[in-house]
């Protein structure tokens, strides 16, 4: 367990104060409501008018590395009156729904059972999740661990910032969603096959497009053209 805790500490230099800041906030500077799991487990970035007017992305970063895909609230799908209607993972030369990485799981613990942890293990697994280096799922009543450093990346495909992930369409019209970051394509959301709506409903959570490893000097180049969430908000006119 150490060496997972040092692993994550290591990903993420500081883990010790930013677990200190999630365990144990300042009551003076608590929020009046409290935050959604995307303010407090991700750092919002978008990518507005990416490559063409009015598609509007963004990019969820995890302390971990990861960056999670999506359609911000301001893309021009929305402006439909229907909304989206059908996503299609079949562009480029390949299906990116078919694209399957595997990984070790390291640590697997029934949600009942987390909420019971208590003392060393407590500590060990909120270290886990919290300090980096691991993305977390849920899979029906079961929380999946991952351990980063230990994904195989077998069958990834690396990408670049402009590549294509998807097809969204409307009644009237189809957009491509890009990557926007460079790196590994770990996943796609394929729920949206069948579930289209699920963009127009929730697509800043089970809505996602896909999630994506950039190497961190990538990151860093991506990051520069990103903007954050204020900045988001003043430009276009969304609450």
């Amino acid at each position: 367990m150490k060496d997972h805790i040092d692993a994550a500490e290591s990903n993420n230099p500081g883990g010790e104060e930013e677990l200190q800041r999630l365990l144990a906030p300042d009551v003076d500077n608590l929020p009046l409501s409290p935050p959604s799991a995307v303010q407090s487990n991700f750092v919002s970035y978008f990518a507005p008018d990416f490559m063409k007017p009015g598609h509007d992305q963004y990019v969820y970063r995890h302390a971990n590395g990861l960056c999670v895909i999506g359609l911000a609230p301001s893309h021009v799908a929305f402006k439909d009156k229907v909304g989206v209607t059908a996503v299609d993972f079949n562009v480029g030369k390949t299906d990116r729904s078919g694209i399957k990485v595997t990984g070790k799981r390291k640590k697997v613990f029934r949600i009942g059972e987390l909420r019971c942890l208590a003392g060393q293990r407590f500590k060990e697994a909120m270290l886990l999740l919290i300090c980096g280096g691991v993305p977390t799922t849920r899979v029906d009543d079961v929380v999946v661990i991952i351990e980063v450093g230990d994904i195989l990346m077998q069958n990834a495909q690396h990408f670049e910032s402009n590549s294509a992930l998807c097809k969204v369409c409307t009644n009237d019209a189809s957009y491509i969603v890009r990557c926007c970051v460079k790196g590994n394509l770990l996943e796609v959301n394929d729920r949206l096959i069948k579930q289209p709506g699920l963009l127009n409903s929730s697509a800043d959570r089970e809505g996602y497009i896909a999630i994506i490893m950039p190497k961190p000097a990538d990151w860093l180049k991506t990051k520069a053209s990103l903007i954050d969430i204020e900045e988001y908000k003043k430009l276009k006119e969304v609450c």
